[in-house]
């Protein structure tokens, strides 16, 4: 049985591991999006420093992407940001890539 139980070790660590590396570039695909739509706003580097942080802190209203696209699409709207839902989740998309690609980079 040890080997059955090193093996199930091993299956929930690298679980775990994965887990924790999704919960990362979750996180900074909305902070890369976040600095996206500050730039579309015009805010200073201070401001959208800030604001990107208020993105990630936004995804953790609910499960999946809907809080942050309503967060994003809300702020670039009232900031006169000609944007859709669409272009929001597109750049969800693109931003996913570069983070973990940023991820994967930095365990180089």
């Amino acid at each position: 049985m040890t080997t059955f139980d090193d093996r199930e070790r091993a299956f929930e660590t690298k679980y775990a591991r994965d887990e924790e590396m999704q919960f990362r570039i979750i996180a900074r695909r909305n902070r890369l999006v976040g600095a996206w739509a500050a730039n579309l706003m015009g805010l200073t580097e201070v401001e959208a420093e800030a604001y990107a942080k208020d993105v990630v802190r936004a995804d953790f209203e609910e499960a999946g992407d809907d809080d942050v696209v309503r967060k994003l699409l809300g702020d670039l709207t009232s900031a006169g940001v000609d944007v859709d839902e669409a272009r929001i989740r597109e750049a969800l998309e693109h931003k996913q890539v570069e983070a973990r690609r940023q991820m994967i980079e930095a365990q180089d």
